[in-house]
């Protein structure tokens, strides 16, 4: 039997409307919701086997793609020791496991990392793996004293966490301690524990908790309004527990002293609609990043007991352009993160002098973020670079000289730099905005119209995606493809102006920018009209969606993970995961304005009978963000109305999986080396 005589599962269709705004909306494919229902895991297995049969012959590419991933990856690795405390933490893994193991070695008594020292487990994952499908680990945190380590798990992929205390002094290991378990933070006594969960049915983390030492635990806050999470964090000199409540344009802030685990959280600044602050602490001094009168923030600062505006003092001032992302305060000195059209660079101000300097990078186009740096007496930063062509680096850079010191560079077998160049190109948006575009090919790969080019894209959450190193992606470079990450409105990559740009009634430039981009690329030779591929995931997945319907002629092929494609049935629905806090990014469609500019590019909505690109979607039923009905339902209707010949694929991990697919390191290479090896079938590259 050949491939083509494999026939598609075809989803029975089920008579179901919705009455929105005084119309009728017909959803035919609205059972497959029913998570338990057998009928539903009964069309996603024939998806599956459908998929299975018609990429048999991709095998083979599959595996050596496999091959080639895993061969390029140090297998049995070790993370850079990072202080806290009297100890250094790391993470090691091993070849042939799927998961790191997490360590501590006591740092000598001057502090200084000493590998001679014994080594002490804190989690193996792989045995705690032991039996289960799936084991990721969310929140970590040691206690003061470094005598006990409060961790969480989730066992399905639903980022459902479970809190467990492990005694360090006796390795045993209390919990369940919480279910719904989102952020986690220790009070000085090294007893106290705090901790946020989250509500049953919407995940969003709305209540704070407090767990003495006998015990018992004890509500403390409890966020009422929809549009906000909370979040729990300490600041860096360990002073104050602060909780956040933030929306999507809005967050304010409670302390507690750190030392008096028994007292109340107290309002930092009363909340203000449409101002966000974000504080940190240096001797009796709250360092605020603010968005107040500030499009791109700026950093203020106010003494501890008089933090309203009037007390305010301007530490980094608001310039249009740069982009405030950060600001980290040390004993001695100050670190602020800003991006400026596109790219991270970080200045650092002494308290001695009050003078400001900046750290230099060796690229023209690179990704560099904070690589984790807890001490507050650290005389030295890290950061963590890398560009398209440059493996990850960890350097630690003193914050007197700035002298820079690498800790560490990721070794990629069989890998030379000097065959692959990167650059940003600027493409022109169809209203004259000028979008930047991280492009790396390999060192000869003709400019001349006919390579196959591979288009990344996300674009909303004002989330920027860097232009960083990928080992798997140089097996698509190595075949001759040109590939390209579009970092279109709706991102951050050129400050909040850009996000804004690309959010609620802007959120249209989000899918013409793409287009754009990649009307741009071929036109200037980096790709053959005939051979580009678009990949997006969950809102890029959305992306993907809208690019299908707008423009399916563009496209040979694209590849929607996990992707956020029914919007009017998740938006219009308040009790699933996450969806009244989206109000603020997509829009309410509750008002009728919104819902019609929403319901005018949902993908779902706007599948018609027309030839479309060939299409691979992938999801997991576990996701815990973007529900797998939205991506079956998508492919099930679009089965029914698509009149071309093209492939139209859905491969479901019914398995224990995420929003992030597999957790194993091993089984994402799989499910990597299956994607790459059906897109590149899609352009003619086989071997």
């Amino acid at each position: 039997m050949t491939t083509d005589s494999v026939a598609p599962p075809v989803a029975r269709r089920v008579p179901h409307e919705e009455h929105w705004h005084g119309r009728v909306y017909r959803d035919d494919w609205f059972w497959l919701r029913e998570k338990e229902s057998p009928a539903v895991r009964a069309y996603l297995e024939a998806e599956n086997a459908y998929t299975e049969a018609r990429t048999a012959h991709l095998k083979p590419l599959q595996q050596k793609l496999y091959d080639e991933m895993v061969a390029r990856v140090q297998q049995t690795d070790l993370s850079v020791p990072v202080r806290i405390g009297a100890a250094y933490y790391y993470a090691r893994t091993v070849e042939g496991m799927q998961y790191p193991i997490r360590c501590r070695k006591a740092a000598t008594t001057d502090g200084r990392f000493d590998d001679a020292a014994t080594e002490q487990v804190l989690l193996d994952q792989n045995e705690m793996a032991k039996g289960l499908a799936y084991l990721g680990i969310g929140d970590t945190q040691v206690s003061d004293d470094g005598r006990r380590y409060a961790f969480t798990t989730d066992e399905t992929g639903f980022r459902q966490y479970s809190l467990h205390v492990k005694d360090l002094d006796s390795g045993e290991v209390t919990g369940v301690l919480a279910e719904r378990v989102t952020s986690v933070e220790w009070a000085a006594d090294g007893e106290t524990l705090f901790y946020v969960t989250e509500d049953a049915t919407t995940k969003r983390s709305n209540q704070l908790w407090r767990r003495r030492p006998d015990g018992k635990p004890e509500l403390l806050f409890e966020e009422k309004d929809e549009l906000y999470s909370v979040d729990l964090s300490r600041t860096k000199d360990r002073r104050f527990l602060l909780l956040g409540c933030a929306s999507k344009d809005t967050a304010d802030w409670r302390c507690l002293d750190a030392r008096r685990p028994d007292g109340e959280f107290e309002v930092m600044l009363p909340r203000e609609k449409g101002v966000r602050y974000f504080p940190t602490h240096r001797d009796g001094v709250f360092y605020l990043r603010t968005d107040r009168d500030a499009l791109d923030f700026k950093v203020v600062a106010a003494p501890e007991d008089a933090l309203a505006e009037a007390g305010w003092r301007e530490v980094v001032p608001h310039r249009e352009g740069v982009f405030v992302a950060s600001f980290e305060v040390f004993r001695d000195f100050a670190v602020v993160q800003e991006r400026v059209q596109g790219l991270n660079r970080f200045r650092v101000l002494s308290f001695a002098d009050g003078s400001w300097r900046e750290i230099e990078f060796p690229e023209q186009v690179y990704a560099a973020g904070p690589g984790g740096t807890p001490e507050y007496t650290s005389t030295t930063y890290r950061i963590d670079y890398q560009s398209m062509v440059t493996p990850p680096c960890v350097y630690d850079y003193d914050l007197a000289s700035l002298d820079r010191e690498l800790k560490k560079q990721q070794q990629v077998n069989g890998y030379d730099p000097s065959h692959y160049v990167t650059e940003r190109v600027w493409a022109k948006a169809r209203d004259g905005a000028s979008i930047p575009v991280s492009v790396v090919r390999r060192r000869g790969t003709s400019l001349d119209g006919t390579a196959p080019l591979w288009l990344y894209g996300y674009g909303s959450y004002g989330i920027s995606i860097p232009a960083g190193f990928n080992s798997d992606r140089f097996s698509l470079l190595d075949r001759g493809v040109v590939f390209a990450i579009a970092h279109v409105r709706g991102s951050g990559t050129l400050g909040e102006g850009w996000r804004k740009a690309g959010m609620l009634m802007q959120k249209k430039n989000t899918f013409t920018d793409f287009v754009d981009c990649a009307e741009h690329l071929v036109a200037d030779g980096w790709a053959a009209r005939d051979k580009v591929m678009a990949e997006g995931g969950s809102a890029g997945g959305l992306l993907m969606g809208v690019i299908a319907n707008d423009r399916p002629d563009l496209w040979r092929a694209i590849h929607s993970a996990v992707p956020f494609v029914d919007i009017m049935n998740t938006m219009m629905d308040a009790s699933l995961p996450l969806t009244v806090g989206e109000y603020l990014e997509w829009g309410n469609p509750n008002e009728q304005a919104a819902f019609d500019y929403m319901m005018s590019y949902s993908p779902y909505d706007n599948l018609e009978a027309k030839a479309y690109p060939a299409t691979l979607v992938t999801t997991s039923f576990n996701d815990s963000q973007v529900m797998y009905w939205e991506p079956a339902k998508y492919v099930a209707k679009l089965r029914t109305l698509k009149t071309d010949d093209h492939e139209l694929l859905l491969k479901c991990k019914l398995e224990a999986a995420g929003h992030g697919g597999a957790s194993g390191r091993y089984d994402r290479w799989k499910d990597r080396a299956f994607e790459m090896a059906w897109m590149l079938a899609q352009v003619g590259v086989t071997e």
